[in-house]
């Protein structure tokens, strides 16, 4: 967006304060689960209302919509994909959602937000669901009442779904998820008859928790994350957030006897990171200026987290460093071990530590449950024997506590009702990029056991992120890898990996589809 036309500059212009406030409003949410003192949350709230309303206000007035209909005209004729078209294009898809939503709602239901974020992070660790059952109704309402604002053709999902994951139905996710589970299934059931590979007792002794994040800063540093437009700290819930391109900041969440708490998370919210760092310049303060979806944003985090992060070939390169920071804990593990561990299938209860085979199973529980709420199915307070039930029935365990179940996710709190589909979506499309990456670079292996990231890292700023949100996510997605979102890449990484550690074949039925 290097030379601009009269009146997309104009547009440009006009829309560079909205997307300021957004950016204001991003800090004060990091502010909030990071270091604002525990009776600021009303204040908070009002503030994010303010705002909330506010930005809402500019970008639907009567100049925005006269200004994007100046820069329609004046983008008539060029290049459906230059940086003045496709902004247009999105800012006119943006609108058309927003001036559906009174602006009075926006701000009321921020205000309600950020007052359950708050209620939330004291119900989690006293496991007190009864405090956070009336917020949560709220945000169920709030959920049914921007639906039915918006419109929605098959599923008032659908237009929860939208502004995550654009193009995206719950019909679609339905298929997926379906094709998924019959996928796995046969993956987790022969790694269940083979048993333990390894004892994985070691990952919960003593770990400190500083060198535990000195180890997840060298990490992140290598990956390439820029700590001048960066930093890490601590939060209940890790996450990646900032103002824009240059202010980027992530969060962890570390447990002193588990090891993998701590280092993965910020594997995780690097790549997050990494994405939002690597947009273009040029589109710096434009609604472009960000990921092109939540699934394209997690596919980012769970390439550097599981693809790269949870590898034979990174371990072997970073576990002695690991071992110098942890010289007592593992002085009996050696690098095989610890990666077999790292990746033992073993269904559990939180979902941000799970396995890479049964992490999906968390996700369509979340997302059945969700659908079920909307649909009046499930009633709020039914929810923690529900979510009991649908543990048991879908990895075979059940939560003690509340804390432990339908208390351990954030983004409910948060009114984030729609959210939770983009993990799996990440997960499929990470391994479709990565694939994709390793066929252009097909020395990635050796470079990711030397270290080297930044090939990696270059690829996927070439394909990815430099383009923010100029294309639709399935846009992107095809044009990075040739081909529309496909499980096949996925499945094919999950056996291959989860095969050799366990020593199981991958099982297909006669016609070849996966059993």
């Amino acid at each position: 967006m290097h030379e601009t036309t009269p009146a997309v500059q104009r547009l440009r212009e006009h829309l560079a304060p909205i997307v300021d406030i957004h950016g204001a409003l991003a800090i004060l949410g990091w502010d909030q689960q990071t270091c604002m003192p525990p009776g600021a949350g009303r204040t908070r709230a009002e503030q994010r209302a303010t705002l909330g309303r506010l930005a809402h206000e500019l970008f639907t007035s009567a100049q925005t919509r006269e200004l994007l209909a100046a820069a329609e005209r004046e983008v008539d004729g060029l290049d459906p994909d230059s940086d003045e078209a496709r902004l247009v294009r999105v800012v006119r898809r943006d609108l058309d959602r927003a001036l559906r939503l009174p602006a009075e709602f926006v701000a009321e239901r921020a205000r309600a937000a950020a007052l359950s974020v708050e209620v939330w992070r004291r119900a989690r660790p006293a496991d007190d669901f009864a405090a956070f059952a009336p917020w949560l109704e709220q945000m169920v309402t709030y959920a049914r009442r921007t639906a039915d604002y918006v419109g929605y053709q098959d599923h008032p999902y659908d237009a929860l779904l939208d502004p995550y994951e654009p193009g995206m139905t719950a019909a679609e996710v339905r298929t997926l998820f379906h094709q998924l589970r019959e996928a796995t299934v046969p993956l987790v059931r022969a790694i269940d008859r083979r048993g333990a590979v390894v004892d994985a007792a070691f990952l919960r002794r003593e770990y400190d928790e500083a060198r535990q994040e000195a180890f997840g800063r060298a990490v992140a540093s290598a990956f390439g994350y820029d700590w001048e437009r960066g930093r890490l700290d601590r939060a209940p819930h890790p996450f990646a957030s900032g103002a824009g391109r240059d202010d980027v900041r992530i969060t962890a969440r570390y447990h002193r006897r588990y090891l993998p708490t701590g280092i993965f998370s910020i594997f995780h919210e690097t790549g997050h990171a990494l994405y939002e760092q690597g947009t273009d310049p040029a589109l710096a303060r434009t609604p472009l200026a960000r990921g092109a979806s939540l699934g394209m944003h997690e596919s980012q985090s769970r390439l550097w987290e599981n693809l790269v992060g949870r590898s034979r070939a990174f371990w072997r390169r970073y576990f002695p460093t690991l071992r110098e920071h942890f010289p007592e804990a593992l002085r009996d593990v050696d690098v095989e071990t610890f990666y077999r561990a790292v990746n033992l299938v073993e269904p559990g209860l939180i979902r941000t530590e799970a396995d890479e085979v049964t992490y999906n199973l968390h996700i369509i529980l979340r997302f059945d449950l969700e659908v079920a709420l909307l649909e009046g199915a499930v009633r709020t307070a039914e929810l923690p024997e529900v979510w009991r039930a649908k543990m048991l029935e879908y990895l075979g365990r059940a939560p003690a506590t509340d804390t432990d179940g339908v208390l351990q996710d954030i983004h409910w709190a948060q009114g984030s009702i729609g959210y939770f589909p983009t993990y799996t979506l990440g997960n499929v499309i990470s391994a479709q990029l990565f694939a994709a990456a390793r066929a252009a670079l097909p020395d990635l292996e050796a470079q990711i056991e030397q270290g080297a990231f930044a090939p990696l890292l270059g690829w996927l700023r070439e394909h990815v992120h430099r383009h923010g949100r100029k294309f639709l996510p399935r846009e992107l997605l095809e044009r990075a890898t040739g081909r529309p979102v496909t499980l096949e890449p996925y499945l094919e990484y999950l056996w291959s990996k989860y095969g050799d550690i366990y020593g199981v074949a991958r099982v297909r039925e006669p016609s070849g589809a996966p059993a």
